[in-house]
């Protein structure tokens, strides 16, 4: 195949290669990395002799990135379930086809951080099987299992996954409820927050590897909306964004550096979780929508 027609198929497949390994690995710059070494092995290949480009494509880029996962086990960076995905903030008339192509079927970050907590080979069959459509015929061999094996894998991962938060589907009730929290918290209203959390909301602080002492999980509305009070002077300087599809905020310092990233999920008019990253070396790679 000429050089310029095979750039031109791996372009076109780049979205969703970058949402497969987005998913794999809830991390935007070694999704990245994973589709660049899937064009670089493309590149060195004979391409006259891959019968399938998609779905040869689509196992580089699956088994780079189970081999970044496994990796990054090993090295135990990070504490298992305190880790937040990097998210995708964008406006609602500012998202472009390719964070749609990584935002479809909800990826939610609930949902990754779900992800977060699967066994490498589990996270892999669930992504490919039951969001990208692969038959564990074609997983199997990746995950060096029977089709059988991948099947269970699959299944397992299902199981957690159904555990994550799901938000309403009306995107206009979540904002209200989203304007309602961040109104509450700039007012100094604690009654108010109270009134949009629900009573076993569930908080996700990742400050970064660097400051493990600062990775916490808080459970309760009482606890949520204390701690959210004590961030009450920083509320003026908050901007109202999308979080990977759903109504979140970037919250700045009075002189305009960057303080955090918050993803709420909002479900009956309640917010259930909210995941909050403030790593600043992690925040710093994210590509933010112009204020």
């Amino acid at each position: 195949m000429h050089a310029d027609l095979l750039a031109e198929r791996f372009e076109r497949q780049r979205p969703r290669l970058r949402g497969v390994a987005y998913r794999m690995l809830g991390s935007l710059t070694e999704a990245d990395d994973a589709v660049q070494e899937a064009w670089l092995r493309l590149s060195r290949s004979d391409s006259e002799e891959i019968d399938n480009l998609d779905g040869w494509l689509t196992t580089v880029v699956a088994r780079v990135s189970l081999n970044m996962l496994q990796s990054r086990k090993s090295r135990r960076e990070e504490l298992v379930g305190m880790r937040v995905p990097d998210p995708i903030v964008t406006t609602v008339d500012q998202i472009n086809p390719e964070q749609q192509a990584i935002l479809a079927d909800s990826v939610g970050l609930a949902l990754l951080v779900v992800l977060e907590r699967l066994a490498p080979a589990e996270r892999l069959a669930f992504v490919l099987h039951d969001m990208f459509g692969m038959s564990f015929e074609e997983i199997g061999p990746i995950v060096d299992r029977s089709p059988a094996a991948a099947r269970q894998l699959a299944s397992r991962a299902r199981r957690r996954v159904r555990t994550s938060a799901v938000p309403d589907p009306d995107r206009v009730r979540q904002q209200r409820v989203a304007d309602a929290f961040l109104a509450a918290v700039r007012e100094g209203d604690f009654e108010g927050l109270l009134a949009v959390l629900d009573p076993d909301v569930l908080l996700r602080q990742d400050a970064g590897a660097s400051r493990p002492d600062a990775m916490r999980e808080v459970r309760g509305a009482r606890a949520v909306a204390e701690g959210a009070m004590r961030f009450a002077s920083l509320a003026p300087f908050a901007r109202s964004v999308l979080v990977n599809g759903s109504p979140g905020f970037v919250g700045r310092y009075p002189d305009g550096r960057l303080l955090s990233v918050m993803g709420m999920t909002i479900r009956e008019g309640k917010i259930v979780e909210i995941n909050i990253l403030t790593d600043p070396e992690r925040l710093e790679k994210l590509d933010l929508p112009a204020d």
